[in-house]
């Protein structure tokens, strides 16, 4: 789907009245909970996995592309499953390394009306589909140890600063958040640094939630550390 489309597509969804967005709620409470279940209930069987999350945007052949698909089948030989939001790119790239080193291969896609369907390379028995960003976000809290953030846009921005909150807040169990590629995140976290830190606004503490690094190898250790550290152990 070309921007044109895009934005005609996203010019078709007008604003509901209040009438209906009651109407709405009532009924979604029931589709809230089926998801929730549903993920639950799937979820709770896979044992210790890592997120990968980037964008969706991502071509086959890309150097983030082969990361990607790198990182997971080295976390995968080393016992971990890997879980991603399902769709393409980096997601792909993802689910592709788990499936090659036939380790878990876990996908959580989201209905979109433009640019995601469900990659090839998930388990058919690890599929979940959601309508809800936020229950979807819930179940990459609840079942994931740790978190791969490769680059992306603002579905990428929006899970890695929920995890990064809920753990600052203790709402969420301590878990490793590794980005890779300091040239994509510098500048975001330079100005994290001068400017929120600065003014107050978060810690020094805050900023050990998460680790930048450059390499497949770095990233990888990381997880394996911390894991190590506390004699917690993934599938194996």
């Amino acid at each position: 789907m070309n921007k044109e489309e895009i934005i005609r597509m996203r010019q078709k969804f007008k604003p509901k009245t209040w009438a209906q967005v009651k109407a709405n709620d009532s009924w979604s409470v029931f589709k809230i909970m089926s998801e929730v279940v549903e993920g639950y209930e799937t979820l709770s069987k896979i044992g210790p996995c890592v997120a990968i999350f980037g964008s969706a945007r991502t071509k086959i052949g890309d150097e983030c592309y082969h990361t990607a698909e790198e990182v997971a089948y080295l976390l995968t030989k080393k016992g971990f499953g890997i879980i991603t939001g399902g769709g393409p790119g980096v997601m792909e790239a993802a689910n592709k390394g788990a499936h090659i080193a036939g380790g878990k291969s876990v996908g959580l896609n989201i209905n979109l009306p433009f640019e995601q369907q469900a990659n090839s390379y998930i388990d058919p028995d690890k599929l979940i589909s959601f309508d809800y960003f936020f229950t979807r976000k819930l179940m990459f809290m609840r079942y994931s140890q740790g978190y791969i953030v490769l680059p992306g846009g603002f579905g990428t921005m929006d899970e890695l600063f929920e995890a990064i909150t809920l753990i600052q807040t203790d709402k969420l169990v301590n878990f490793p958040i590794v980005l890779i590629n300091r040239d994509y995140w510098g500048g975001l976290f330079d100005w994290v640094k001068k400017t929120m830190l600065k003014q107050g606004n978060i810690s020094e503490e805050d900023l050990e939630i998460f680790q930048l690094v450059d390499t497949v190898e770095e990233a990888v250790n990381v997880i394996e550390e911390f894991y190590s550290k506390y004699s917690l152990k993934p599938n194996f």
